[in-house]
């Protein structure tokens, strides 16, 4: 290794590990954040952050990350964990393991390299720095990937909690009681959200209704906070059982008209590579046809 290559690995080095270290020191707070905080009239500027249950150590690990990074979810990322049942420590637990992958993986094969060849060169080292950013930003890529699927699967967890909400009305229980009863069914991520949020309205001796069109908004759910709508009809002594079954069947035909225009888009876009081959064929006969012309 030249003297040139060999500073160069020695200055990345030193300054991913500086770098390291700076990310796990806790900053001081600063002052006026800390007074807003304490102030009584302010409101706060976005929701705080529920980082999960901290049961293991990457969790943990994921936990000090989210703390000291300087880049924060978004609120459609917040969004799609949700959707998912998953907490921020273990996206950033998540975000920890491929940042590592992707520093360790080239420093491995330039290692193979010289170990298989005797080559050696200050790539892998400048690969190792692209590898960490590369890495520590691939769960963004795949939690917006996954996040029209959990909001299809989250679309029909809802028709299948409303289903079950009304059998639960028809063998005469509370509307309250029907919530709860009909949460506890399943272990999908909206049932446990919903679990959730009638648990938090529970503890602290309040209707459902209001934790439920929260839930709601932040999920992006319009049909929940129908659910709850109708629901609330129960204190005014209304019928809910007819009201329940026509409601839940015009979402049902809504999210099935929805599912057919995804699928009809979905094979308009194959026609495309359906014709390729057809085009790339007329291309072959047009070429040899136009070279004939030319050249004769």
């Amino acid at each position: 290794m030249t003297p040139a290559a060999a500073l160069l690995v020695g200055v990345l080095a030193t300054g991913a590990l500086l770098c390291f270290v700076l990310a796990l020191v806790p900053g001081a707070p600063r002052l006026d954040a800390a007074l807003q905080h304490l102030s009584a009239d302010s409101a706060p500027a976005e929701r705080p952050a529920d980082l999960g249950p901290l049961t293991t150590r990457s969790e943990r690990l994921g936990a000090r990350l989210y703390r000291v990074s300087p880049v924060r979810l978004t609120d459609r990322q917040r969004q799609a964990l949700d959707l998912q049942d998953k907490t921020i420590a273990e996206f950033y637990a998540d975000k920890v393991v491929m940042a590592v992958i992707g520093a360790v993986l080239p420093g491995l094969l330039g290692f193979l390299l010289w170990y298989a060849v005797g080559v050696t060169s200050s790539l892998p080292a400048v690969a190792a720095s692209a590898g960490l950013v590369v890495g520590f930003f691939i769960p963004d890529v795949l939690l917006r990937r996954a996040r029209s699927t959990a909001r299809g699967g989250a679309a029909e967890a809802l028709l299948t909690y409303m289903d079950l909400v009304t059998l639960e009305r028809l063998a005469n229980a509370s509307a309250t009681q029907a919530l709860q009863r009909a949460a506890e069914l399943s272990e999908a991520p909206l049932f446990v959200q919903v679990r959730t949020a009638l648990e938090r309205a529970r503890l602290e001796q309040q209707p459902p209704y209001g934790e439920l069109r929260r839930l709601a908004t932040r999920l992006e759910l319009s049909e929940l906070a129908d659910l709850a709508d109708v629901m609330q009809l129960d204190e005014t002594g209304a019928a809910l059982s007819g009201t329940l079954r026509a409601r839940v069947r015009e979402l049902r035909d809504a999210h099935l008209t929805r599912e057919q225009m995804a699928a009809s888009a979905a094979a308009e876009g194959m026609t495309v590579y359906m014709t390729l081959p057809a085009l790339i064929f007329g291309l072959i006969f047009l070429v040899a046809a136009m070279l004939k012309i030319v050249y004769s």
